[in-house]
């Protein structure tokens, strides 16, 4: 009986192709499930640049998921899912089911209701998270907008502090760089713009990419899936967004997330020392591939002269 309740469900059926889904389809597979994971759009990790969600939709396969996008769930009868796919409907038989389809805050029970406090898909609050009343605040996934448990804890902060001093001086929640992770294999980590994001807001950026193939500790680690990508403006070393994949993703943004915080462009990162051998070099050879890029050429013919010269 107890090897029965520890063990993994046989076959796992996942619905929704977000980071939670397609972290715990990942993460079951490993363990032995027989996982299916059925998503509406064309590609999971919706958010996601296109690369990004492809990698990953490799390596959930790799692990033997099996992956059905565009496909879109339209019932359950006898522990089967019945879902439109694009050669019609398909019946997708399963033991257990997990639906990661989104969350929604829980409002009720806190007597809301009672006082009159704003809500609709979460409590209502103003850039200083007060509620209708300013002594009432509210943090976290119950007053959105961001489903991050850092996210929750950066509020945190700014509830307590203004609830405390509020009296004397109060702070807006900023949310200008705010980092996400996805704890697949590979991570996948994010701050600021993305390639997608860009494009839709027709904003001109220019891309530095250095792949993990080409760092010594990932070559070690024989950790080489996955890329390190940063937005800049045209011309300019002003970090705009990135986005790492592969592994320890989530801890290489930090330094990123950081030089954002703190207006520190590619220059500043690239003049900055990092052990050897780390994956947080990674940063460092992406900002020395953006300088090589930007290396005025009349400066370096003229160098290739001068040192022709000095040897004569």
């Amino acid at each position: 009986e107890m090897a029965r309740r520890t063990a993994p469900p046989k076959r796992l059926l996942v619905l929704g192709g977000g980071p939670i889904g397609c972290e715990l389809a990942q993460a079951f597979a490993r363990i032995g499930s027989d996982v299916t994971q059925v998503e509406m759009a064309d590609h999971i990790l919706a958010r996601e640049d296109d690369e990004v969600s492809a990698l990953v939709a490799e390596a959930l396969r790799a692990d033997g998921v099996t992956l059905l996008t565009g496909h879109r769930a339209n019932r359950i009868a006898d522990k089967q899912l019945f879902a439109t796919g694009p050669d019609g409907e398909t019946a997708i038989p399963f033991d257990d089911i997990l639906v990661a389809t989104g969350r929604a805050a829980r409002l009720s029970g806190y007597g809301l209701e009672a006082l009159g406090i704003e809500t609709g898909k979460t409590v209502i609050t103003n850039a200083w998270l007060e509620t209708l009343y300013p002594n009432i605040y509210a943090a976290g996934d119950v007053a959105g907008p961001y489903q991050f448990t850092h996210a929750a804890s950066h509020q945190a902060w700014y509830a307590a502090v203004n609830a405390l001093f509020g009296q004397f001086r109060r702070f807006k929640v900023d949310y200008r760089v705010l980092p996400a992770a996805t704890f697949t294999d590979p991570e996948v980590a994010r701050v600021g713009l993305n390639e997608r994001e860009a494009k839709e807001q027709g904003i001109a950026v220019e891309i530095t990419r250095f792949p993990l193939s080409r760092l010594d500790r990932a070559v070690t680690d024989g950790a080489t899936t996955g890329f390190v990508k940063i937005l800049t403006p045209p011309g300019k070393d002003r970090i705009l967004g990135a986005t790492i994949v592969g592994a320890h993703a989530g801890d290489m943004l930090a330094e990123i997330t950081l030089a954002m915080r703190h207006n520190l462009g590619l220059g500043k990162i690239l003049g900055t020392i990092h052990s050897y051998p780390t994956f947080t070099e990674a940063n460092k050879m992406a900002a020395g591939e953006w300088r090589r890029a930007h290396a005025p050429e009349w400066a370096m013919r003229w160098l290739a002269r001068y040192h022709g010269w000095m040897r004569g």
